[in-house]
């Protein structure tokens, strides 16, 4: 079960973070729905930063999980991705001001601590 949970919390993130780019800057780019300034460009990278980290994170995560599953159950381990979806609600709560990200982060959290208690 703790395994299961694992990959689960993991590839919650990876699977949020593509959805994240593809539909807040590449859907947007594609439909032309915002103008070309210089807020935009702060705007789709800010997102693709955002959605990137989730990635880049959840997939390194995953790559452990599969290579030394042994790792992810120390406290190190642990609090490291407390540490990085804290990061991730702060961001979302400052710089992005719809509601969806921070959802998001709030059933990894949920995850992340049904993987500890299974531990």
């Amino acid at each position: 079960m703790h395994k299961m949970f694992i990959y689960a919390t993991y590839g919650w993130m990876v699977f949020c973070g593509a959805m994240h780019i593809i539909i807040d800057v590449v859907s947007q780019y594609l439909r032309g729905t915002r103008l070309s300034e210089p807020e935009t460009a702060l705007y789709w990278g800010l997102n693709i930063a955002y959605g990137l980290g989730q990635i880049v994170f959840g997939m390194f995560a995953l790559l452990v999980a599969r290579q030394a599953f042994e790792v992810l159950n120390q406290r190190s381990a642990i609090a490291l991705s407390f540490t990085a979806a804290a990061a991730w609600l702060v961001f979302g709560f400052f710089f992005i001001e719809y509601s969806e990200p921070k959802i998001v982060i709030a059933i990894f959290i949920a995850l992340l601590i049904a993987a500890v208690l299974t531990k």
